[in-house]
């Protein structure tokens, strides 16, 4: 036997038995998969599976890919094979409720007239004149179209959130109705700092994909009644009549989805523009979280030092932690509730603090919170604020957490229980509420979580972090559709290096009041040094008296070794990062293939004396 396996026979047995292994899987084990990523990324999620199958009315898909224009892409073709096959499994799991076509629109074919009809992106070839489709047209029964025009590699980690909404739209009779009013430009506009017009924000495309957004005025006495979810953004400007319809809507079982702000910095309206103080830029519910058991000061901002944000300050000073910018982990997000289980990254600026009330009727679930190592300031400090590491000068936490968003359910009484002028309520109490108050504005703008590219004419967003994710994932769930929630936040946002940030930390605490000392000392000697210097003539200098010259160059060369020292410490800020990047290249340059060769030499010892035994 063991002659038979090193012939050239045995040899070519083994390839025939392999080939076959291979057919006979592939005919009776189509689905078969094997995913070892740690998100699952290849595998089809429980979100999608509940779509699939809940499907009433058969869905057409329509697959465009542009087979032989693209034959020198060897990326782009596997990245089109994944999407053919994941495709092919939503046909499977939705057991005939959907059909997918796969269409090679070659030129002049009537397959790309109708690509072109889908309103499909055709991406140009180089100067050969060849168009490439790689996109997907949805239909279902009542002619209804969903489509994604182009396919972009940057969005691979969110394919299948993509093609899940894609179904789920068409799925819906109708998009659940979202009131909304904003004081911020969600919806783009003109930018009064340049004069020119500004594209919307990601966060509300990916809403208005999905829902049907209904804009409402800042001074309604009532909400409409086919609104389901109320969305209120920045609501700085709200009439006390608007504020009377809100505590209606909520009393009669609708559900609120409130961004509210100490510091919106993203508040560019003439007001904020003109007041230039930082509650000018400050928004609240008046008396409603009172009545919902909520405590929340406009005039205070959260910061946080061990979930500060590294920000760059130019190409001439190195990067400064700001710690009113905060990044939250998975450990800082409520991992029982669907809003965020699946968020594993947020990002906050300037936030507030929503604190529960002793002894409310209301249950507070915190859904966003800072770590310990965290205090409260007035929102005035970041009115003017240039340097965000001035943030840490004389900065005490005071060990306590502090929670940015909550849910807030139970029974509850209005808050106007005398009514207004004109206006009586309807109703004056409710036995349970559901409400989610975000006590930041500034998350959903596109700097603190999405770069966006241009990829000819279609912009393609880059998320980074979970904001966006965490307002459709809210807006899902007080609509009622959790299906799509477990589909979202399975990409490859960015993930940040623990270990490394907090060698950053530890090293700032250590030698932050060393490098503030070496900084009051320089522009004391600078300052001493212009004295000394001042009033005299450059055409003098000459006629200086030994003592002066020997003053001046004393305050050039103190002021020279100063720099220096600040080199020094700002250098070894970074000793411990380097020092574990080195040991880290150790380790995957020589350390791994080192075991891996003795591993292979002791099995192979290990076996010949057994031979010999």
């Amino acid at each position: 036997m063991k002659r038979l396996m090193y012939s050239g026979t045995g040899l070519l047995v083994l390839l025939l038995a392999f080939l076959a292994f291979n057919m006979a899987t592939s005919v009776l084990l189509p689905g078969a998969r094997l995913d070892l990523t740690e998100k699952k990324l290849f595998t089809i999620s429980d979100g999608t599976r509940q779509i699939l199958r809940d499907l009433e009315e058969p869905i057409t898909l329509n697959f465009f890919f542009s087979d032989d224009a693209s034959r020198d892409m060897v990326i782009l073709r596997n990245y089109a094979r994944r999407v053919e096959e994941l495709l092919r499994e939503y046909e499977r799991v939705a057991d005939g409720k959907l059909r997918l076509q796969i269409i090679d629109p070659e030129p002049f074919s009537e397959a790309e007239d109708r690509a072109a009809e889908f309103g499909l992106q055709a991406v140009p070839l180089g100067q050969t004149g060849e168009r490439l489709y790689f996109g997907l047209a949805g239909t279902n029964n009542l002619a209804e179209r969903e489509v994604i025009p182009f396919f972009a590699l940057e969005q691979e980690g969110l394919l299948e959130y993509e093609l899940s909404r894609l179904v789920h739209s068409l799925a819906q009779e109708s998009k659940p109705q979202i009131g909304m009013i904003s004081g911020l430009p969600l919806d783009g506009g003109m930018d009064p700092m340049t004069g020119q017009g500004q594209p919307p924000w990601v966060a509300f495309e990916q809403i208005r994909q999905q829902f049907s957004i209904q804009p409402l005025e800042h001074d309604m006495d009532q909400v409409p009644e086919e609104v389901e979810v109320l969305l209120l953004v920045h609501p700085k400007g709200l009439s006390e009549s608007a504020l009377f319809a809100v505590d209606q809507f909520v009393l009669r079982g609708g559900r609120l989805l409130a961004y509210i702000d100490p510091v919106a910095e993203m508040d560019q309206s003439q007001e904020a523009m003109m007041d230039g103080m930082a509650d000018g830029r400050a928004s609240g519910l008046g008396p409603l979280l009172a009545a919902w058991g909520v405590d929340y000061n406009l005039e205070q901002v959260v910061v946080d030092e061990g979930l500060g944000m590294s920000v760059s300050r130019g190409r001439e000073r190195p990067p400064a932690r700001h710690i009113g910018w905060l990044e939250l982990e998975a450990g800082n997000l409520d991992p029982d509730d669907s809003i965020t289980a699946p968020l594993s990254l947020m990002t906050t600026g300037t936030a507030g603090a929503l604190i529960p009330q002793e002894g409310a009727a209301t249950r507070f679930t915190p859904l966003m919170s800072s770590s310990p190592n965290s205090t409260l300031v007035g929102s005035d400090r970041f009115a003017q604020l240039e340097d965000p590491e001035t943030l840490l000068r004389g900065f005490q936490p005071d060990d306590q957490v502090y929670h940015f968003a909550a849910r807030i359910q139970g029974p509850v009484s209005t808050a106007y229980p005398d009514g207004l002028e004109g206006l009586q309520p309807e109703r004056t109490e409710a036995d349970n509420i559901n409400v989610v108050v975000v006590a930041d504005t500034d998350l959903l703008a596109d700097r603190l979580w999405v770069q966006v590219q241009d990829f000819f004419g279609q912009r393609i967003p880059q998320p980074w972090a979970d904001n966006g994710g965490f307002l459709v994932n809210a807006l899902d769930n007080l609509s009622g559709s959790d299906a799509l929630i477990s589909v979202r936040s399975r990409g490859d946002f960015s993930r940040p290096f623990t270990v490394v940030e907090e060698l950053q930390r530890d090293a700032e605490r250590r030698f932050r009041a060393s490098e503030q000392r070496l900084q009051q000392q320089l522009a004391e000697t600078e300052r001493r040094l212009a004295e000394l210097q001042q009033g005299q003539d450059p055409t003098q200098m000459t006629d200086l008296t030994v003592e002066q010259e020997q003053a001046i160059q004393g305050f050039i060369d103190e002021k020279l070794e100063i720099r220096r020292q600040l080199r020094d410490v700002r250098f070894r800020l970074n000793a411990d990062i380097e020092r574990l990047g080195n040991w880290l290249k150790i380790i995957n340059i020589a350390l791994v293939p080192a075991l891996l060769t003795l591993g292979v030499l002791g099995w192979w010892l290990i076996g010949r004396l057994r031979r010999k035994g």
